[in-house]
């Protein structure tokens, strides 16, 4: 039996699931599970079509990245599942070499690879937690990182359920940092493995710089936050947000991006407050579950 579910959601992704699909096929054997976020525009059928005959589970609405993996996971039984954007193409060797990190490194719970972009340069090979408690990508790291890019990751499944799954309300974005805040206080390590290598279509999904790409970047970072760091940091963070959202309309010289215009800001602020008292509640049992106070991670991490 495979050891790994390579779990690729879709949505709309006529133009280049071919090649994602085409390069699993080359990977060491595995059960590949595509989530089709309801595509209408053929996706479905190519799928249908490839000779590798992957499992799909076509879901009736739009749920996201985020909300794609959580509809996959109660379908998984092996021992690791893998995250695979459908415009990423993994080069031969890349499962292998994911696999055999955590198969020798049984404290880690996930496992990055270097994500390329089209002109050969790196997106990422892991994630850090900055001073103000985003999730940034490294192009450099060492063995271990605070996170992982969930465009092609591989994560032990019980870590995975234990901490409580993929945070699917998230629809996109911030669902990696989040899971890996919640790897980290559950006790577990996240390895950054350099020779398991991706090429990322970056943006050829969603686009980036868009209104929604904002929204959606913005308001999951400070749940993210609420639900994982030190309260005073979440509170914090989320008491500035407002505080520069207030200033923006004095100020000269605003940047022109839609993160900095106050009706954007105002609907993240409603939509993070709508979800507050839900999102303590998660709090708490994050909290319940944890191993490692959030203020060692915090102390470990932030900033590095």
């Amino acid at each position: 039996m495979p050891s790994t579910t390579v779990v690729v959601v879709t949505w709309r992704g006529r133009a280049h699931i071919t090649a994602c699909l085409d390069a699993l096929a080359r990977q060491r054997p595995h059960r590949t599970l595509v989530v089709d976020n309801a595509s209408d525009d053929g996706t479905a059928e190519l799928i249908a079509a490839h000779p590798s005959r992957p499992e799909t589970l076509r879901l009736p609405v739009n749920r996201g990245y985020a909300g794609g993996l959580a509809a996959a996971l109660p379908r998984i039984t092996t021992e690791y599942v893998a995250w695979l954007n459908d415009d990423a193409t993994p080069d031969d060797g890349w499962l292998a070499a994911l696999e055999d990190a955590l198969d020798t490194t049984p404290d880690a719970a996930a496992a990055t690879p270097s994500m390329l972009l089209a002109d050969g340069s790196t997106q990422s090979v892991g994630v850090k937690l900055t001073a103000d408690g985003h999730g940034a990508d490294l192009v450099l790291a060492g063995r271990e990182v605070f996170g992982f890019c969930g465009g092609a990751a591989l994560l032990r499944r019980a870590a995975l359920d234990h901490v409580g799954g993929v945070p699917g309300s998230f629809f996109c974005y911030y669902e990696d940092t989040d899971t890996a805040w919640r790897l980290r206080l559950a006790g577990h390590r996240v390895l950054s493995i350099g020779p398991a290598r991706v090429h990322h279509r970056h943006g050829a999904s969603t686009n980036p710089g868009s209104r929604l790409f904002h929204r959606w970047n913005e308001r999951n970072r400070l749940l993210m936050l609420l639900r994982c760091a030190p309260l005073a940091t979440a509170a914090g963070e989320l008491a500035r947000f407002a505080v520069i959202t207030a200033l923006l309309p004095l100020r000269k010289n605003t940047p022109d991006a839609e993160n900095f215009r106050v009706p954007l800001r105002l609907q993240v602020l409603l939509e993070v407050l709508l979800r507050l008292p839900n999102t303590l509640v998660q709090r708490t049992e994050i909290g319940r579950r944890a191993k490692v106070a959030r203020r060692e991670v915090w102390r470990e991490w932030a900033g590095r």
